[in-house]
């Protein structure tokens, strides 16, 4: 029997939301928060989301440079008054590009575009005239992308940015890379062309490691995958019941089943935010190598570079391993819309198209038969391109091209800033952790010095701490009378303070998620007062139940 304190109104509003997406009913708190914020002196604080707060100055600052030598390189051609120039010409342009950095190099980002382009030719020995007419249609965008799955200097330096951030080290090995239109673009993309090329088919198996980014929670259970999806849970707990959220070796070895074809891995998660541990990495290791080779694994590592030397899959298991990279927490570019997916190229991708039977090949030979004369050895990320535009549509494929010359400054600011002084990457670690330690400082809880810990979301288990503060039966009470989404619906409607309930991830049910990394310092510790608050409040009928 719920508690009959409850409105009818938020009982009725409980039992629609659980049928919805935390995303979802992120929006509805909104609402609820806002007319808090309206009606009383509450501050609204929407800590649900992962948008940033921050960009990086200096490639953007590049990009607005460098789109003033394309519009040069362009009327140089032609011009007419009304606003109509020509194209940009590769006749001499590698010489005229050196020259006006020569001229502008007291501009903002133009050490950033020359460091890059000297590098490139250099490094990867691209003919300077090539180089800078790529980097000159690419920023005006007037040409479709050739390569359509990604440009060759954009491909070479973010290649190179991988390896680094990564964890590639001396790697010598090469990835092909598939320029998509942000993350989840490439998500989509892998998931479409896994099941099309017939390496998982609907009713097979597949494992996701939980709690998980909530697309990748519901998009195996759509009707044209139906994945069977077995959770690899990290319920980890330390003998005095903190969460590690790390993944418990009997957990693990779920993966030791052959007939699991697929992992899916969020590295650091989302939402607790920690890195695999060292054990678990050289675990996946073991299983791959003794009981599961042909295992795919899809690593989705956003969250990485807010972690000292981490270790993506890609490179502990580079065989079996795609791994999408998305450019927007990083760098502050949601609305970029900037990733790649990245794959050997040797991986069981392949090989495991190459086993198909006479028949199954066929098929897909037919299906690819447009794009080439020898269908059968176009490689598995050239067909991902293929099937992001129906196949049909492949010569228009292509993440756009201003957005690669972004992605490319980008990945070059940081590569470079990285062999430096790694100011960057420093500066961003110190602002996540200063807002994590603020919530926590205001909730009275315990946060725990982890080394694994990204912090860019915390998922705080509202249960763990009702036991540590007012013990079992004060906990018991909470399960018995209230919905776990309760939590979160009085935040939004009596503090202003938005935040994700953390069962819509597969946490505990009594979790909640909060983004560090949206709004200020000043404002955590107001989110922390606002959990302690609530906690103490249901403590507090509770208590009055109880006389």
């Amino acid at each position: 029997m719920k508690n009959d304190k409850i409105s009818p109104e938020n009982r009725d509003l409980e039992k629609r939301l659980e049928q919805m997406s935390p995303f979802e009913i992120k929006n509805r708190l909104i609402e609820m928060a806002q007319t808090d914020a309206r009606n009383s002196t509450a501050t609204f604080l929407n800590a649900g989301r992962g948008n940033p707060n921050w960009i990086a100055t200096e490639p953007r600052e590049a990009f607005f440079l460098l789109g003033k030598f394309g519009l040069e390189e362009c009327r140089r051609i032609t011009y007419n008054p009304v606003g109509i120039a020509g194209i940009p010409s590769e006749d001499g342009i590698g010489e005229r590009f050196r020259k006006f950095l020569d001229d502008n190099k007291e501009e903002r980002g133009a050490a950033l575009i020359s460091h890059t382009f000297e590098y490139l030719v250099s490094k990867h020995e691209f003919d300077p005239d090539i180089l800078a007419h790529e980097f000159a249609e690419a920023v005006i965008g007037d040409q479709y992308p050739t390569p359509d799955r990604m440009l060759k200097s954009a491909e070479s330096m973010v290649r190179d940015y991988l390896r680094l951030a990564m964890g590639g080290g001396d790697d010598k090995s090469t990835y092909d890379l598939f320029a998509t239109e942000g993350g989840t673009a490439g998500m989509c993309y892998a998931f479409d062309s896994i099941q099309e090329n017939k390496l998982i088919s609907k009713g097979d198996k597949m494992a996701l490691m939980v709690p998980a980014f909530t697309p990748y929670i519901e998009i195996p259970h759509l009707d044209r995958f139906g994945f069977d999806v077995v959770n690899i849970n990290a319920d980890k707990v330390q003998h005095d019941g903190y969460h590690t959220w790390q993944y418990p070796k009997e957990e693990v070895d779920k993966l030791r089943d052959p007939s699991i074809k697929l992992l899916c891995v969020i590295n650091p998660s989302n939402p607790p935010s920690y890195t695999l541990a060292p054990d678990t990495l050289q675990q996946l290791i073991d299983i791959v190598k003794n009981d599961n080779p042909n295992l795919m694994i899809i690593t989705d590592d956003v969250y990485g570079t807010f972690v000292r030397d981490f270790h993506s899959l890609m490179y502990e298991l580079p065989y079996n391993t795609m791994c999408v990279y998305s450019f927007s927490k990083y760098f502050g570019a949601t609305g970029w819309r900037l990733a790649v997916c990245a794959i050997n190229k040797d991986n069981v991708f392949d090989d495991m198209i190459s086993r198909l039977t006479p028949e199954q090949t066929a098929d897909l030979n037919r299906r690819y038969s447009s794009l080439s004369l020898d269908p059968q050895n176009i490689k598995f990320i050239d067909r991902m391109v293929a099937d992001s535009r129906l196949v049909a549509l492949n010569h228009t494929a292509g993440l756009s091209t201003p957005q690669q010359m972004q992605m490319t400054l980008m990945a070059a600011f940081a590569y470079f800033n990285s062999r430096d002084d790694n100011s960057y990457q420093t500066t961003m670690i110190h602002t996540i952790n200063d807002r994590l330690n603020a919530l926590w400082s205001t909730t009275g809880f315990t946060l725990l010095v982890d080394s694994l810990r990204a912090g860019y979301y915390s998922e705080i288990d509202i249960m763990v701490w009702a036991k540590k503060f007012y013990g079992d039966d004060f906990a018991k009470y909470l399960q018995d009378n209230y919905e776990p989404l309760d939590f979160v619906i009085r935040l939004a409607s009596e503090t202003a303070v938005v935040l994700l309930n953390g069962d819509g991830f597969d946490g505990p049910a009594w979790s909640v998620r909060v983004s560090l990394a949206n709004l200020n310092e000043s404002d955590y510790l107001k989110i922390g007062t606002a959990i302690r608050r609530m906690l103490d409040e249901y403590h507090t009928r509770y208590e009055a139940g109880n006389k």
